[in-house]
């Protein structure tokens, strides 16, 4: 069995994940903690990392029973036919999750400029390393929504993921970011 996103009315993400898990599937809603301000008080709140969307395996050919689930649209694909997540991105949001590191929402970024983890909680795990202030991000991709999160790492904790595909060396940049050295270029995506 796959794992396919399934598309949820607003606000509907908590209350389908739980009647999934109900009817027995394995589903995954991941929130992150973010701190709100309202007039009178602050609080942190649990909100949704991809808002609008459940993940759920499932067996395609028998997806009947989560379609009928109250809150869910449809499931996400191509055309007529749902689109399976790879398992390597259910696993990376997973381990972020696992981790309990600040996670944030991030805007997708296609692939380029990858790194892995060679240490730490996350070791393993492959991204996009971004700079935030003087912040180091990993930046993992969910490509079949197109919309992507953001975990803080250490900048020891990193190495490029494929150095045989052109990148030279991960370097320390001005104000604590990171730049990937690709050949003689550097990789535009991480710009100190």
């Amino acid at each position: 069995m796959n794992w396919y996103a399934v598309r949820v009315k607003s606000n509907f993400d908590q209350p389908v994940a739980q009647a999934l898990r109900g009817k027995g599937y394995e589903e995954l809603s991941p929130v992150y903690r973010t701190l709100r301000q309202w007039s009178d008080r602050r609080k942190v709140v649990h909100r949704p990392l991809f808002p609008g969307y459940v993940f759920c395996r499932l067996d395609v050919n028998n997806r009947l029973p989560v379609l009928t689930t109250p809150g869910v649209i449809g499931i996400v694909g191509y055309g007529n036919s749902p689109g399976p997540v790879s398992p390597e991105e259910i696993d990376g949001i997973r381990m972020i999750l696992n981790a309990r590191l600040p996670v944030s929402q991030w805007p997708y970024l296609p692939a380029g400029g990858k790194v892995q983890i060679i240490r730490g909680p996350l070791a393993g795990l492959e991204g996009v390393l971004v700079c935030s202030k003087s912040d180091y991000r990993l930046v993992v991709s969910m490509h079949l929504l197109q919309r992507s999160v953001a975990v803080e790492i250490d900048g020891g904790w990193i190495r490029p993921s494929h150095p045989s595909m052109g990148v030279d060396a991960v370097a320390p940049a001005a104000g604590g970011c990171v730049m990937a050295v690709i050949g003689k270029g550097i990789d535009a995506s991480c710009k100190p």
